[in-house]
């Protein structure tokens, strides 16, 4: 059997575990687990707190610092409507692997477990991180780094295996979501004052992000990113119950994309300074803002390592992308980490979401010519 038509027979069986952010995995990482062990790879499951997901670790070649990290997550979007086929059965039409997770990104993860034991014989460590809950706000990468700084490993390099076409991408910015919410006191309509009105709280909150979406434009007019600046975006403003009732509840949902930690750290230290004088104006409002994940950039660097190997096993030029990833955290953790994957991020998330198997023999071509490198 050939690599490719390896790779499919494997991505099928992963598929085939519906492993949407709102379930566990613990079923497909056991599955994993089976294969890499069989294969020689030292392997570690690292549960969350609640058991029904996991991380797996896998690591070949010496047992040293050094070498390099696979990265890739488990989880997957929920289907939705509009698909031609089952979502967890692959559907191998023309060409294509449909499937949910197909592009997004199972199939670099079935590419790396197929070529694991050739790039063991490369003489420097192979580790390959499979997280949990990327697509909920990182949470599996960000449990593995910490687990990682703790014990070990300590790889030099990282690739992370989304969707790029195998283009090598060396920036993103990071995505910070949050929903703050505002508690006044409700109360008639045709008496105002007699209430607190938590629908005008939140309705200055949205006008204090506008003003710092324009703040943060005046921080970094030039830049590398398309727009080069810092974000920010209201998505959601929710308040009241009726026209007749003074609004006791609000909240606002909203999200900021930062090209550095120095920019987060503005908007959250501008929006607390908010907070305070808010409500020592008004007496009894409560505000508080939820986070739902802080994804980090991927910083564009003049030295990194794992950029220039990845050119020069696949060639082109580095780009930069505008979705988030967790190689902000790999990043984080002392790596030099760099984009590159098979598909295209244009089908990720959609029905009938699919992998070209072209773009699959592209990602074991560039697997196989670093297993071969020394």
């Amino acid at each position: 059997m050939s690599a490719l038509d390896e790779t499919i027979a494997l991505l099928s069986r992963m598929i085939a575990h519906p492993t949407v952010s709102d379930r566990g995995n613990r079923d497909l990482v056991e599955f994993l687990a089976i294969r890499l062990r069989a294969d020689g790879a030292r392997v570690r499951i690292l549960p969350d707190m609640g058991g029904e997901k996991a991380n797996l670790l896998a690591s070949v070649g010496p047992n040293a610092d050094g070498g390099l990290l696979l990265s890739g997550h488990l989880d997957v979007v929920p289907p939705g409507e509009g698909w031609s086929s089952d979502p967890f059965t692959l559907r191998r039409e023309a060409g294509r692997l449909h499937g949910r997770g197909a592009c997004d990104m199972k199939g670099f993860v079935a590419a790396c477990v197929t070529m694991l034991p050739r790039l063991a014989r490369r003489g420097a460590p192979v580790h390959l991180a499979l997280t949990h809950d990327e697509e909920v706000g990182c949470l599996g990468a960000q449990a593995l780094a910490r687990a990682m700084a703790a014990e070990g490993p300590r790889p030099a390099m990282a690739i992370i295996g989304e969707p790029t076409r195998m283009r090598v991408i060396e920036g993103h910015k990071g995505c910070f979501e949050y929903t703050t919410r505002f508690t006044g006191r409700d109360g008639h309509g045709s008496a105002p004052d007699l209430g607190l009105n938590a629908g005008w709280a939140a309705a200055r909150f949205a006008l204090r992000l506008e003003a710092l979406a324009g703040e943060l434009k005046a921080m970094r007019p030039e830049g590398v990113f398309d727009p080069p600046w810092a974000t920010v975006s209201l998505g959601r403003i929710e308040a009241g119950v009726a026209r007749n009732v003074i609004a006791g509840q609000a909240a606002v949902e909203w999200e900021m994309r930062p090209v550095s930690e120095a920019e987060a750290r503005h908007v959250k230290q501008a929006l607390a300074d908010h907070a305070e004088t808010e409500m020592a104006a008004h007496p009894g409002l409560v505000m508080k803002t939820e986070c739902f994940g802080e994804v980090a950039g991927l910083e564009p660097r003049a030295a990194n390592e794992a950029r220039d190997l990845m050119l020069e096993l696949v060639g082109g030029t580095p780009g930069l992308v505008p979705f988030g990833t967790e190689a902000g955290i790999w990043q984080a953790l002392g790596m030099d980490a760099v984009l590159c994957g098979p598909g295209d991020i244009a089908q990720a998330h959609r029905p009938d979401e699919y992998l070209e198997e072209s773009q699959l023999a592209a990602c074991l071509d560039m697997l196989g010519a670093l297993a071969a490198r020394p």
